[in-house]
C-alpha cells in the first residue's frame, strides 16, 4: 500500500471564494483536472484556468433548483472507490468512472443564517446535502483521498502544494479527514439544535472557537475555554483571562443581572462569592458602600458595575488591585486612568442573553440544568409572622435574596440599606454560616440592629433565627419548606421580629 498518493483529479465546489484562486492556481501548475460546480465553476472559468462541469461527468444537469448537482455514482464513485481494492478498480472500470483525488467543499451557512434571523425556509434551504455527503465520503477514503472542508484548511493546503506539490502523505490525508468529521459534526449539532428549539432530549455540545488559557484552576493543569468571549465582551486593556478569572467572570455576570434594571449598583466578587454589593444613588457611592463590607476580600478581586464607570468612580477604584474590571460603558476619561495598572483587565459587557442551560462534568457524565432564573418580587412574598415587614424592610429583604441566589451554598445574607453587610458562604451548617456571617460584619465595624437575613434555604431549627434576634436583626426572607417551619415563626412572633417565604429554594453547589 502506497502511502503518498498524488492528486490528479480534483472537485472544488464551495460557497465561500475567498482564499481560493492561489490553491486553484497551484493545482493547474501542477496539471490537476478540476471538476467544479454553479458558482465556483464560473469563479475558475473567470481566472482562465480548465476546469470540467460536474454535469459533463455525470451527464445528468443540475435539477431542483440546485438542491441535486453532485448526488451521482460518477462523483461518489470517484471519491469512494479503493485504489488497492481490485473489486472497485473492476466496478471504475466497468463504468467508465474516473477517481476523484481531491474534494475542496464547503457547506452553506446554516448557522449564520439562523442567526441573521431569516424566515423557516430560508433556513431549510441553508441545509447542506451534497456538500455534506461529499465531506463525509472523501473523509471516509482518507486512505485515497484528501478532503478540504472549509476555508479554515486552506492555508494549511496551499503549503502542502508549495512544499511538496500535488501529493500527499497517508498522516496528512488522515488529519484533514478528522476535521473533516468535526465540520460535519458540528453542521449537524447546529441543525438538531435549531430544530428541537433547546427541547432537546440528548446531549450535544459543539463549539468550535476556543481560547487556551495559561493553565486551569492551577498552574499543573491544562485549561482552555470554548466559546465566544468576543461576543460577551469587549476588551479594552489587560493581560489575557485566566480559569479562575473566567469562572469569577461568569459568577460576576450572573449576580448583576438581577440588578440590569435597578439603580447604580456595584459589587465585588472573590472565588464566585461577592464579598461586597451595595445600590446607591450613584456609582461612586455604590463602589464605596460595596468596599466597604470586605475591603480585604476585595484585593485580587472581580469588579462589575451595572452603569457606566466615569472618572469619580474610576479614581477610587484606580487606588486597589483587581483582577478584572466589568461595565457596559466608561468614560473617556476613566478608561485613560484605569488603563494604567498593566496587567488590569477591563471588559466592556455587551448586552446579549447568557445560556439558560447550565452543563457541567460529573463522574463520567454530565449534570445538565435550567439556570435558576427565579428572582422573587414583592408579590411573591408570604407574610408568615403578626408582624408584616415595613416597606423599607422588604426592599432590603429582596436584596438580599437576590444576592443569595448568587452565593455558595450554604449561605446566609445579611443586609442593610441596599448593602451587603456580610455573607457566610459554603458552610456545612447554616448556623456556622450565619455565625460567619455575623462575625465578619463586626469586624468591619458594622452595626447589625435593623439589618435583614436571607437564607438559601429553609431552617431545620429556630436556631438561626434566635442567633440572629439576639444580634439586632429582626427581618428574615427564607424560602420555607421545613417540617418544622411553625418552631422558626413562633420565635419570631414571640420576638416580634417578621418573616416572609418565597417558596422558592436558591441552592448553589
Amino acid at each position: 500500500m502506497t502511502l503518498q498518493k498524488p492528486i490528479q483529479r480534483a472537485l472544488i465546489s464551495v460557497f465561500y471564494k475567498d482564499g481560493l484562486a492561489p490553491i486553484v492556481e497551484k493545482l493547474h501548475a501542477n496539471q490537476v483536472e478540476i471538476l467544479s460546480t454553479g458558482g465556483t465553476l464560473s469563479f475558475i472559468q473567470e481566472m482562465g484556468i480548465p476546469v470540467t462541469a460536474v454535469e459533463e461527468v455525470t451527464k445528468f444537469p443540475e435539477i431542483l433548483g440546485g438542491r441535486v448537482k453532485t448526488l451521482h455514482p460518477a462523483i461518489f464513485g470517484g471519491i469512494l472507490n479503493r485504489r488497492d481494492f481490485a473489486p472497485d478498480q473492476a466496478h471504475m472500470a466497468e463504468h467508465q468512472l474516473g477517481p476523484i483525488d481531491l474534494v475542496i467543499v464547503d457547506l452553506y451557512p446554516f448557522e449564520q443564517t439562523v442567526v441573521s434571523g431569516a424566515t423557516h425556509s430560508d433556513i431549510i434551504e441553508k441545509i447542506d446535502i451534497g456538500g455534506i455527503s461529499l465531506i463525509r465520503a472523501a473523509a471516509k477514503n482518507y486512505n485515497d483521498v484528501l478532503i478540504v472542508p472549509s476555508v479554515k484548511q486552506y492555508s494549511e493546503l496551499l503549503e502542502i502544494l508549495n512544499n511538496q506539490g500535488a501529493t500527499t502523505s497517508l498522516a496528512q490525508r488522515q488529519a484533514f479527514a478528522a476535521e473533516a468529521f468535526h465540520v460535519s459534526s458540528h453542521y449537524d449539532t447546529m441543525i438538531h439544535q435549531y430544530f428541537m428549539d433547546g427541547k432537546s432530549t440528548n446531549l450535544k455540545i459543539s463549539e468550535e472557537k476556543q481560547s487556551p488559557l495559561r493553565y486551569g484552576e492551577n498552574p499543573h493543569q491544562k485549561g482552555v475555554f470554548f466559546g465566544n468571549l468576543e461576543a460577551l465582551f469587549s476588551k479594552l486593556h489587560g493581560k489575557e483571562l485566566s480559569y479562575n478569572n473566567l469562572l469569577d467572570v461568569d459568577a460576576a455576570v450572573r449576580l448583576m443581572l438581577e440588578f440590569k434594571q435597578d439603580g447604580p449598583t456595584f459589587a465585588i466578587l472573590k472565588h464566585n462569592n461577592a464579598c461586597g454589593l451595595a445600590s446607591r444613588p450613584t456609582l461612586k457611592a455604590a463602589y464605596e458602600a460595596a468596599l466597604a463590607a470586605d475591603p480585604v476580600s476585595a484585593f485580587g478581586g472581580i469588579l462589575i458595575a451595572n452603569q457606566e464607570v466615569e472618572l469619580d468612580t474610576a479614581i477610587l477604584i484606580n487606588d486597589l488591585f483587581c483582577e478584572v474590571l466589568i461595565a457596559p460603558a466608561y468614560s473617556k476619561e476613566a478608561v485613560e486612568l484605569l488603563q494604567s495598572k498593566k496587567n488590569r483587565i477591563i471588559l466592556v459587557q455587551n448586552d446579549i442573553e447568557l445560556p439558560t442551560t447550565l452543563v457541567r462534568s460529573a463522574l463520567n457524565g454530565y449534570l445538565v440544568q435550567d439556570a435558576d432564573m427565579a428572582t422573587e418580587g414583592p408579590e411573591q412574598l408570604e407574610v408568615k409572622t403578626k408582624i408584616a415587614p415595613s416597606a423599607d424592610e422588604i426592599t432590603d429583604l429582596l436584596f438580599a435574596n437576590k444576592l443569595v441566589k448568587h452565593t455558595k451554598s450554604n449561605t446566609i445574607i445579611l443586609a442593610k440599606g441596599g448593602q451587603l453587610l456580610a455573607s457566610g458562604t459554603g458552610q456545612t451548617s447554616r448556623v456556622d454560616a450565619l455565625k460567619q456571617a455575623i462575625h465578619k460584619a463586626k469586624s468591619f465595624g458594622f452595626d447589625l440592629q435593623g439589618a435583614v437575613m436571607a437564607s438559601d434555604a429553609f431552617f431545620p431549627f429556630p436556631d438561626c433565627v434566635e442567633i440572629a434576634h439576639l444580634e439586632g436583626i429582626n427581618a428574615v426572607i427564607q424560602p420555607g419548606g421545613s417540617v418544622k417551619d411553625d418552631l422558626s415563626i413562633a420565635y419570631c412572633d414571640e420576638n416580634q421580629m417578621k418573616m416572609v417565604f418565597t417558596g422558592v429554594r436558591h441552592f448553589k453547589h
